[in-house]
């Protein structure tokens, strides 16, 4: 797999390991940034207008300007993609990440101190678990030690440039060799992974936390609850999930936009059987795999290459 990133600052296409922002820049020194990540399959754009659309509303919440559109950006994805297939040959899924902060200006936590918004946009090889890594199942672990910031501090469904919590909650699983983490909020209550919703299976049917218990409202959750599980007749519905419920669940995964749906094998101690014949998880991937190619097929506007 490449290592070479490609990267787009303010429409300059760079290499990514080449500086190209001032120390002096918001998203830097404060976080004072927001950002979206999409994917393609076979060679598209998967969700353009829902991250967009989010990608409006996390701006909106922090009173950041975006002077530009949505047009705009995604020229300036194809040329980054373009730019990146002349270092690395080939037509496979790429990932996308555009970064929008509220630019440089005077040291101080004054918006009113920041210059014009910059954006950078960065592109690479949509990588994926490995085969043996994804039949085996994810091991999670819960945080103890941190719980997910507060909706009232801090809403975690802005997709900010602020990932302190996440990283935090995250090192403390893997220094107990998981592969993730289950956050919990300050009522004791699952939320999400350090990068990932979390869903669970029960009886047949899909429980997810509420966007209210403090998670991102991510955009392969929605994409799932509403058009995925109902074209295959699975219910899926959001519920208040504690972690004494982890042992009454037949099945867990992780939901993103970059790697879709991964079965989760454990939880700490609990484990969940990985049943390829009944597992509602795989009966769902397959269904998302089919809807991102019919999006694929419908969509060659947002196509890369």
């Amino acid at each position: 797999m490449s290592k070479y990133i490609q990267a787009n600052t303010n429409g300059r296409l760079h290499p990514a390991s080449e500086p190209s922002i001032s120390p002096l820049n918001r998203g830097f020194l404060y976080g004072d940034a927001i950002y979206e990540v999409w994917r393609t399959y076979h060679g598209v754009i998967f969700g353009w207008e829902e991250h967009w659309a989010r990608l409006e509303r996390s701006a909106a919440a922090l009173h950041m300007p975006l002077p530009f559109s949505r047009a705009q950006i995604l020229g300036e994805i194809k040329r980054a993609v373009t730019e990146f297939r002349r270092h690395i040959p080939g037509t496979g899924d790429v990932y996308i990440r555009l970064q929008v902060t509220r630019g440089g200006g005077a040291i101080g936590l004054d918006t009113a101190l920041a210059a014009n918004p910059d954006f950078i946009i960065l592109i690479q090889e949509n990588t994926l678990y490995s085969g043996e890594k994804f039949r085996a199942g994810l091991s999670l672990s819960l945080a103890r030690d941190y719980r997910r910031n507060a909706r009232e501090a801090l809403n975690p469904a802005w997709k900010t440039g602020n990932y302190l919590n996440n990283i935090l909650c995250l090192r403390e699983a893997r220094l107990r060799g998981a592969d993730e983490v289950v956050i919990l909020n300050l009522a004791g209550e699952i939320t999400e992974a350090a990068v990932c919703n979390i869903a669970f299976v029960r009886d047949g049917a899909v429980l997810t936390p509420p966007v209210g218990a403090g998670i991102l409202a991510g955009i392969t959750r929605g994409i799932l609850l509403e058009k995925v599980a109902p074209a295959l007749g699975i219910p899926a519905r959001e519920e208040r999930i504690m972690p004494e419920d982890i042992a009454r669940m037949d099945e867990c995964f992780l939901l993103s936009s970059t790697k879709d749906l991964t079965p989760v094998s454990s939880i700490d101690d609990h484990r969940y059987k990985l049943d390829d014949a009944r597992s509602v998880t795989l009966k769902l991937k397959q269904g998302f795999a089919d809807y991102a190619r019919a999006h694929a097929a419908a969509h060659p506007e947002l196509g890369v290459y």
